[in-house]
């Protein structure tokens, strides 16, 4: 019997790959809403982006659990992700040589004296290759397919250097850890399609920002072309016309940590780093332009009562136009964002319209130096505003006041952001000044209608009570 017991642990350890995402139990598959979002957005994008808080599974329940779905072939049933029905060529890159070969080797083959014992299944390794220099480390693994192929892992590192990257055709490149941009970008032609591999290959991208808003992080975050996916929650979205797909994760979105655990990560977390450990948001140190908890300034939606003065910031422009709607409760001196608009390409009179529906009596405060490609200059486009029944007002565009105006106000209380204005709040994360201390243009659309807004905050008219208030289906949506 102790034999037998042993034999069936041997085996059940070297089929670890078939214990993930269940069906039922205390680790269900429904309780991963959002590894189960990214794999699904690997079937209609070539890059993918998991940008999730440390100990949540997005090394070895994300990456490492997809590519040996890649490499074997054995998709489960609910699997609505990329599929390859033939052998596969990846790469699975980390770090430094070392921590390469104690983590991502590790968690593929099992360690030291537990070969098979990983996530790839032990009777599927059919060989595998040493690398020059690091002992005990893995260079290449052949797998087999469940097509009858072989399949072909490579670890790989950043600190091999760009030119260790070039040259490739690859069906699956998985890069824990931020990558390098160079090497990114190596990594992006890797995947191209060519003859050979229709239809092309996917990189995957697992890490936890602690760089801060480097160009790869920045060029996962929500740009003009993308919307949101996952049940329209803000925390998956895509760009279809780049292939580009991210998804977000913190402490709260996984069942497997304790509040035990998670008390005891942030106590040894530098303060600065804690919100990227436990939220996965990028922190920008010192560049950033509002450095406020966003506990302390986001609130639930709620009515606004229909006495309260409000007005509408407006930053327009060809690429993208901006509006962000704010509302002011007299008695306590407390502006609240309520809602926003985003749209990019469409003419203003569209623009005009979906403005007017969260109420034509609401001053639009709008800078009348704006200008934009194939709009009018900012002089015209203010009147052709007007006419349009906008009543809009020449807003107060000096940069630095603004942001010391909105800055004060979030430091002592009295601006409040609703839970829904996603936009917002995404903006306000990564909105940052460079190393010689200039605001950086880029994605900051809702930043200066918010900022217009709250410089000509004390220029807006009570709602005349003659005027209907906005319908309460109307609450709390943004882009009506």
């Amino acid at each position: 019997m102790p034999v037998l017991l042993s034999e069936l642990r041997r085996r059940q350890a070297r089929r670890r790959l078939w214990t993930y995402y269940p069906d039922t139990g205390p680790l269900r598959r429904e309780l991963y809403p959002k590894h189960i979002e990214f794999f699904r957005l690997g079937a209609t994008n070539r890059q993918r982006c998991f940008l999730a808080a440390n100990r949540i599974g997005k090394t070895e329940g994300t990456g490492g659990y997809e590519m040996t779905l890649h490499l074997t072939g054995e998709y489960p049933e609910w699997w609505q992700g990329r599929r390859f029905d033939r052998p596969v060529v990846a790469w699975a890159v980390g770090k430094t040589r070392e921590t390469t070969k104690t983590i991502l080797q590790t968690k593929m083959l099992g360690g030291e004296g537990k070969r098979g014992q990983g996530l790839i299944p032990g009777d599927w390794i059919l060989d595998t290759t040493p690398m020059p220099g690091v002992p005990g480390a893995v260079k290449e693994v052949m797998v087999r397919h469940k097509s009858g192929g072989v399949s072909v892992l490579t670890f790989k590192s950043y600190d091999q250097g760009r030119e260790s990257f070039e040259g490739s055709e690859l069906d699956v490149i998985w890069c824990d850890e931020e990558v390098p941009e160079d090497i990114y970008g190596e990594c992006t032609i890797r995947i191209m399609e060519t003859p050979r591999r229709p239809g092309g290959g996917i990189l995957m991208l697992t890490f936890t920002p602690l760089k801060g808003l480097t160009r790869v992080v920045l060029g996962f975050f929500r740009n003009d072309g993308a919307r949101q996916v996952g049940n329209g929650k803000d925390w998956a979205w895509e760009d279809a016309k780049a292939g580009k797909a991210t998804v977000t994760a913190t402490w709260e979105d996984v069942p497997h940590l304790t509040e035990t655990e998670k008390a005891m990560i942030r106590e040894a977390t530098p303060p600065h780093l804690r919100d990227a450990r436990s939220k996965g948001v990028p922190q920008v140190g010192a560049g950033a332009i509002y450095p406020v908890n966003e506990a302390d300034v986001v609130c639930d939606s709620f009515p606004i009562p229909a006495h309260w003065p409000r007005i509408c910031g407006l930053d327009p422009g060809w690429n993208k136009t901006a509006a962000v709607w704010v509302a002011w409760d007299r008695d306590c001196d407390t502006a609240y964002v309520y809602a926003e608009y985003t749209s990019s390409q469409q003419e203003y009179v569209l623009h005009a319209t979906a403005i007017k529906t969260r109420g034509e009596w609401i001053p639009v405060a709008i800078d009348p130096a704006s200008m934009g490609s194939q709009q009018s200059d900012g002089k015209q486009l203010f009147e052709m505003y007007r006419q349009l029944g906008l009543r809009v007002i020449k807003a107060d565009n000096a940069v630095e006041a603004g942001i010391a105006a909105v800055l004060t106000r979030l430091n002592t209380g009295k601006l409040k952001i609703m839970a829904n204005c996603t936009g917002l709040l995404r903006e306000m994360r990564i909105y940052s000044r460079d190393e010689k201390g200039r605001v950086v243009k880029k994605d900051d659309h809702e930043m200066d209608a918010w900022r217009y807004a709250i410089m000509c905050l004390l220029m807006a008219v009570t709602k005349p009570v003659d005027r209907p208030m906005i319908a309460p289906r109307n609450w709390g949506r943004a882009g009506i």
